[in-house]
C-alpha cells in the first residue's frame, strides 16, 4: 500500500487542535524573528543560545521530571538520536540564525524561511515517499506568494532588487536542519512531549555551552545588558518552550509535510507584530498575504484528504 505522513496522523477531528497549536507556535517563531534582531548588540549570539536553553530548562524542568520517569523505559533507547536531533534543530538551528541576523534584513530572513515547506516536502518524500497531491502543491505555491508579498512589501521591484549575502546561506542552513527535524519527529517514540522536549532541550543546552565558551575565549563575546536580559527570559518562554512544545504537538496530530506548512505564517505574524508593537503601518499586502497563505493551509489541507481518500486500505 501506498503510505502517506498524513496517513499516519491522528482522526481527522483532531487537525483543527493541531491548527491552533501550530498557529500560536507559528506565533512565538514569527516574535523571534523580531528579537534575533533586537539582540544585535545587546548579547553575542552563541550566548543568546546557551542562556535561552538554560532558562527553558530551569522553568520546565518541575514539570518535566514525572513525565520523564514515567517515560524514561521508553526513551532511553532513543536519547542518542534525540540528543543529536536538539543539538541540530535547537543549537545548531539557532546559532546559525542568530549569526545570520548580524549580517542580513528581517526581509531576506522572512524570504528564506518561507522556503521552508518545501524542504520539509522534499525531505519527507525521500524518507518515506509521500505522496503529494496537486492541490498540496497549489497549497504550498500559495502559501509562499503570501510570504513573498509580505517581506517585499508588494512590490515585485523591491523583490528584484534585493541582495543575498553570506547571512542568506547561513540562514537557509538553519531552515534545512529545522525541516530535517520537523521530518525525523514523525518517528519519534510514542512518549509525552514534555519528556520529549526535555531531552531535546538538555542536548541543546550541552552543546552550546562549548561555543559560548569559544565565543568568550576569542573575545567576541557581548555580556547581556538589561534589554538582553529581557530578550534572553522572553525568548526562552515563548519561541523555544511553548512554541517547540506546541509544534511538537501539532506535528503528533497532523503530520510534519502539513505541519510544515504553518511555519508560512511565521514571516507574516511578524509584519503583523511590527505594525502592533513598532509602530510601523499596515498595508494591503499585509492583508492579502494572510489571505493567501491560510488559502495555501487550506488547499493543502484538502489535497491532504484526497490523497488519503484515495489510498486503499490494506
Amino acid at each position: 500500500m501506498a503510505t502517506t505522513i498524513e496517513a499516519a496522523a491522528a482522526p481527522r477531528n483532531r487537525a483543527p487542535l493541531a491548527w491552533l497549536l501550530l498557529t500560536i507556535t507559528s506565533l512565538c517563531w514569527s516574535a523571534n524573528t523580531i528579537f534575533a534582531k533586537l539582540a544585535v548588540g545587546e548579547v553575542s549570539p552563541m550566548l543568546l543560545v546557551a542562556l535561552r536553553w538554560l532558562v527553558v530548562l530551569g522553568v520546565m524542568m518541575p514539570f518535566a521530571l514525572r513525565p520523564l520517569a514515567n517515560d524514561w523505559a521508553k526513551l532511553r533507547p532513543h536519547v542518542p538520536r534525540i540528543a543529536a536531533l536538539g543539538a541540530l534543530a535547537y543549537t545548531s538551528f539557532n546559532v546559525l540564525f542568530y549569526v545570520a541576523a548580524h549580517y542580513t534584513t528581517a526581509v531576506n530572513l522572512g524570504i528564506t524561511q518561507a522556503v521552508m515547506p518545501i524542504f520539509i516536502f522534499v525531505i519527507a518524500f525521500v524518507r518515506f515517499r509521500t505522496r503529494v497531491s496537486a492541490l498540496q502543491i497549489g497549497g504550498v505555491v500559495a502559501a509562499i506568494a503570501g510570504v513573498l508579498l509580505v517581506v517585499a512589501h508588494g512590490s515585485w521591484q523591491r523583490l528584484v532588487a534585493i541582495e543575498f549575502n553570506v547571512g542568506d546561506l547561513l540562514s537557509i542552513g538553519a531552515v534545512t536542519l529545522y525541516a530535517a527535524y520537523t521530518v525525523a519527529l514523525r518517528d519519534r517514540p510514542a512518549v509525552s512531549p514534555f519528556a520529549f522536549f526535555a531531552v531535546l532541550a538538555v542536548s541543546a543546552l550541552a552543546t552550546s555551552v562549548p561555543l559560548a565558551t569559544y565565543e568568550l575565549l576569542s573575545g567576541d563575546v557581548i555580556w547581556p545588558t538589561r534589554t538582553g536580559w529581557i530578550l534572553i527570559v522572553t525568548i526562552a518562554l515563548f519561541p523555544s518552550l511553548l512554541g517547540q512544545i506546541l509544534f511538537i504537538r501539532g506535528v503528533e496530530i497532523i503530520g510534519p509535510g502539513r505541519a510544515g506548512l504553518f511555519v508560512n505564517l511565521t514571516p507574516v505574524f511578524a509584519s503583523a507584530l511590527a505594525v502592533a508593537c513598532l509602530g510601523e503601518e499596515f498595508h494591503w499586502y499585509h492583508g492579502a498575504a494572510l489571505a493567501l497563505v491560510f488559502v495555501g493551509i487550506w488547499a493543502s489541507e484538502r489535497g491532504c484528504r484526497a490523497v488519503r481518500e484515495s489510498t486503499p486500505n490494506d
